[in-house]
């Protein structure tokens, strides 16, 4: 699990502007003759018809294409331990739906149902088309419980699952392509840097496209509504929506600033906040309370360390965990800030003053099962920083069973073994786990990594062509799959040649997909 300081800039950077206007400008240009479309030709949106009605396997289609820009930009991030805190929120709010009748077979079926998070340290979410959503780690790192968080994401899911995106774009039906598809880079920008927006809704429409990028109050309440029912649906304490509303009301005057951009796009009014206070006190579980578990608490120090990667900030941490600071916090705020304390140290790679903090938090988060977890893997973290591969074994052995089903820990303990020198270990177990989850691109990256170590070339250049599947970087997986195949065929070890047949089967289906994608021109 590699981390980065990156400067929190998600998908805003200049790579990332200008990825997004060269895909404005293939969305706005004409389909070429099917002759002179190149077999890497998948930024284009699909043709959509003359009808007013937009398929789920359409929006799929424009949504993987964009989803696909992200995956690109450098200030993507897979961080397993927050990803695991935040799948346990987003997969029962999923089933929640599913259960209410909210969600379709059809659409669930269709769409992608993803979370991709950002190195962003404002706080935002949004959904895009086909079923991806967006998630700031600024707004991990401001929820003060799991169920504030539950809040947004049911309120984002409800935008989907009621086709409020499917329905905005099917009133441009009658525009040109192109301001469709700039429509669409809009709404993308506009719900993170209004002069993103700027730069790619030109011309004399812009005004008009600018209308369809903030949902309608309808919209929103619908979203409120809906989202209320499937968060209390999945567990989550209705006081989560209120307290959000309560967060965002009292940011609203940093909105002009750019803190709170999910205010432009999600305005807040005093009618949805008496709505939906209103809504609690009607419901059954209305004296449930959000709590600020230690978990939540070091998930969102986390999250704070990674969107905020600035060595003035991560230094900042340090003083905060000094003793008399210590003792003006909550429990669960004391042993957040040792986490993020510990973890910006490592950051820094001052293991000395990083050890140092984790001792103090080891002892805070022992009574604790799922803080002492999330501390061992700190502690596994920074042994492997340092080169400790054995130290960082021991403690992966010392993790509880009830953990193993945890992604974070899996994938961590497979990057131990491989470079423990148990490089077959590691294969069986992420193939055993991708059979489950093949569009897990990290665990595909640490799988090529085991096979090269136990000197499987074919079989690790196949996994590499799968992160790029995972990633819907279809043309570069098939040129990989194309190497695996030039490789295979000079190889003279059975186990290559075992891997060869995979290789050629995955090629011809990655060569059948970027055909479709050109027809669809």
């Amino acid at each position: 699990m590699s981390l980065t300081t990156t400067p929190p800039r998600f998908w805003i950077t200049p790579l990332a502007k200008a990825s997004l206007l060269t895909l404005a400008a293939l969305l706005a240009s004409p389909a070429l003759p099917q002759s002179e479309v190149p077999q890497n030709a998948t930024a284009a949106l699909p043709n959509l018809g003359d009808g007013n009605d937009l398929t789920p396997a359409a929006e799929r289609r424009i949504g993987d294409r964009i989803a696909r820009e992200l995956f690109r930009d450098p200030d993507y991030l897979d961080d397993p331990v927050i990803t695991d805190y935040v799948q346990g929120i987003w997969q029962p709010l999923i089933a929640a739906a599913r259960q209410r009748g909210e969600l379709p077979v059809q659409l669930d079926e269709a769409f992608a149902w993803q979370i991709l998070m950002g190195r962003d340290r404002t706080v935002n979410a949004f959904a895009l088309p086909g079923g991806y959503f967006g998630l700031h780690l600024g707004l991990v790192g401001i929820v003060t419980s799991r169920d504030e968080l539950a809040s947004v994401l049911a309120h984002e899911l409800s935008h989907v699952t009621q086709r409020h995106i499917s329905r905005s774009m099917s009133r441009q039906a009658a525009q040109a392509p192109w301001l469709m598809g700039a429509m669409i880079l809009g709404i993308l920008a506009a719900s993170k840097d209004p002069s993103a927006a700027q730069a790619t809704i030109v011309g004399g429409q812009a005004a008009a496209v600018q209308s369809q990028l903030n949902y309608s109050r309808d919209m929103e309440r619908e979203a409120d509504r809906v989202g209320f029912g499937v968060q209390t649906q999945a567990g989550f304490a209705p006081q989560g929506f209120v307290g959000m509303f309560e967060k965002l009301q009292q940011s609203s005057r940093l909105n002009d600033l750019g803190g709170f951009p999910y205010l432009r796009s999600h305005p807040l009014t005093t009618e949805r906040i008496a709505d939906m206070q209103s809504r609690v006190q009607q419901s059954s579980k209305g004296e449930q309370r959000p709590v600020t578990t230690l978990e939540h608490a070091m998930v969102a120090a986390r999250a704070r360390v990674l969107s905020n990667g600035a060595v003035d900030d991560l230094r900042l941490w340090e003083q905060q965990a000094q003793p008399v600071n210590l003792a003006k916090q909550s429990t669960e705020m004391q042993v957040g800030t040792l986490y993020g304390a510990s973890f910006a140290a490592l950051k820094l790679r001052d293991f000395a003053l990083a050890q140092a903090t984790l001792a103090r938090l080891q002892q805070r988060s022992a009574p604790d099962a799922a803080a002492s977890h999330l501390t061992r893997l700190l502690a596994m973290e920074m042994a492997l920083a340092q080169g400790q591969v054995v130290a960082a074994q021991k403690l992966g052995q010392g993790l509880s069973d009830a953990s193993d089903a945890s992604r974070a820990t899996l994938l961590m303990r497979s990057q131990v073994d491989t470079l423990a020198g148990k490089g077959e270990a590691s294969a069986q177990t992420l193939q055993t786990w991708l059979a489950d989850h093949p569009q897990d691109a990290q665990a595909w990256q640490l799988l090529a990594a085991a096979n090269a170590a136990i000197g499987r070339p074919v079989a690790a250049v196949r996994a590499e062509a799968e992160v790029n599947v995972a990633q819907l970087d279809y043309a570069t997986a098939f040129t990989r799959f194309k190497a695996a195949q030039d490789m295979a065929r000079k190889s003279r070890s059975p186990a290559d040649h075992i891997d060869a047949s995979i290789v050629d089967t995955r090629a011809r289906q990655m060569e059948s997909t970027l055909r479709e994608q050109a027809l669809e021109r």
